[in-house]
């Protein structure tokens, strides 16, 4: 291999992994694919991915062709549009019909797209997603209404975030401690009877870090060991700063607007929920940035997961049904992948967005400093141990079932 040639496919590699790595691609997954791009190239290559760092070992054939790079970069935000459009690149150019050059300019290429959304239209998803969050938690109408308009006020801090990076910085603290005083006001001045600390949970549950501790426990079961070890503190840490800026917040709303009893949560009639599921889905196409023509298959992912969970919650107890779920998202995200060539992630996102326990996990932490439960539950720190079992095993058996064709 000459000089020339082995450095552009290592600068392509590097870019590549970068890239996947700013998008959210798990650690196995991203190493996994990586070393099918090296393999075809003709280099040999190791890697190592976590939330915070990536190294590259990249070597030809010869000895002094050996090349190291370790970059410290930040923990990836969930962006499924540019991954798919990534992973066809990556097709084009193992199926030759697209040079190592023309493929660099091409990931430039992508890299440099604006948003897939309007911000205007990622505005109301945050709304809608958080209201409808709120019924499929079990909640009231009132309780939907006033997180989804809680949602609407957390999405101007996001976008505050994106252009600030002292406010990037305390970004779950300011978020959760807005939405407790939001959440006393609206219970002062308007509606009396809304459930304050559930309503505080779903306006902020797209900040929950559930799905990160999912793939940090996925991470972990896979031999990933500094990555999921990585992912799982962080997000730990991020659920104890929202925590504590929820507990702020509600005591600084108390003391605003004075103190309103803990009020019982009336559910709303089921087929509300089945409503609130779609709309959810719906509203994380915009936030997850998927491609409209991977939209269909992410909602029905999302049905799957929950409606799969929910039967087999009717006959296995204390949280096993959610293994049924999860075993039943893998089957169909890595039939997805055969199907329309494309990445399981992109699918497989939307169905555990459903299904991870992160509002259980803060209902847990809540339970455990307050020593008051906000929501009538039994047994919810094991159960939600138990969750998080399921969702791993679930997706473990999965990918026996139904292996993937695509390593992302």
């Amino acid at each position: 291999m000459e000089k020339q040639e082995f450095i552009q496919i290592r600068k392509f590699i590097v870019k590549l992994g970068k890239m996947l790595h700013k998008y959210g691609t798990p650690a196995f997954r991203l190493e996994a694919h990586l070393s099918e791009v090296a393999t075809y190239l003709g280099v040999n290559a190791g890697f190592i991915s976590t939330p915070t760092s990536l190294t590259f070992v990249i070597w030809s054939d010869k000895h002094e062709d050996e090349y190291n790079h370790a970059a410290r970069v930040q923990p990836g935000d969930i962006d499924l549009g540019s991954l798919s459009r990534t992973d066809e690149l990556v097709n084009r150019l193992l199926t030759g019909s697209l040079s190592l050059e023309e493929a660099d300019k091409e990931l430039s290429r992508i890299d440099a797209l604006p948003g897939f959304y309007h911000p205007i239209v990622e505005f109301f998803a945050y709304g809608i997603s958080t209201g409808s969050f709120a019924l499929v938690m079990g909640s009231s109408f009132d309780d939907a209404v006033a997180a989804g308009c809680i949602g609407l006020v957390m999405h101007l801090i996001y976008f505050w975030s994106t252009k600030s990076k002292r406010v990037s910085l305390m970004l779950e603290p300011a978020v959760a401690l807005v939405a407790g005083i939001c959440a006393c006001a609206i219970s002062s001045l308007f509606d009396p009877d809304i459930n304050i600390r559930l309503v505080v949970l779903s306006s902020i549950i797209i900040f929950i870090p559930g799905l990160a501790l999912t793939i940090g426990l996925a991470e972990l079961s896979s031999r990933n060991l500094v990555s999921g070890t990585a992912r799982v503190m962080d997000a730990l840490m991020q659920l104890f700063k929202l925590y504590f800026g929820a507990f702020l917040g509600i005591a600084i709303g108390f003391w605003l607007f004075s103190e309103v009893a803990l009020v019982p949560t009336e559910a709303a009639p089921k087929w509300a929920v089945w409503i609130a599921v779609l709309t959810l889905c719906s509203a994380l196409v915009v936030i997850f940035k998927l491609r409209i023509k991977h939209a269909p298959w992410a909602i029905m992912c999302g049905f799957i997961g929950y409606f799969g969970t929910y039967w087999a919650s009717k006959y296995l107890e204390f949280g096993l049904g959610t293994f049924v779920g999860a075993f039943a998202v893998g089957v169909f995200a890595n039939l997805f992948t055969r199907l329309a060539n494309a990445p399981a992630t992109i699918v497989l996102m939307q169905g555990l967005i459903v299904l991870v326990p992160g509002s259980k996990t803060y209902i847990s932490l809540n339970s455990f400093v307050s020593g008051q439960d906000f929501m009538k539950t039994d047994h919810i720190g094991q159960e939600t141990f138990v969750i998080f079992m399921s969702l791993v095993a679930g997706l473990i058996f999965a990918n026996v079932i139904m292996p993937t064709k695509k390593a992302l």
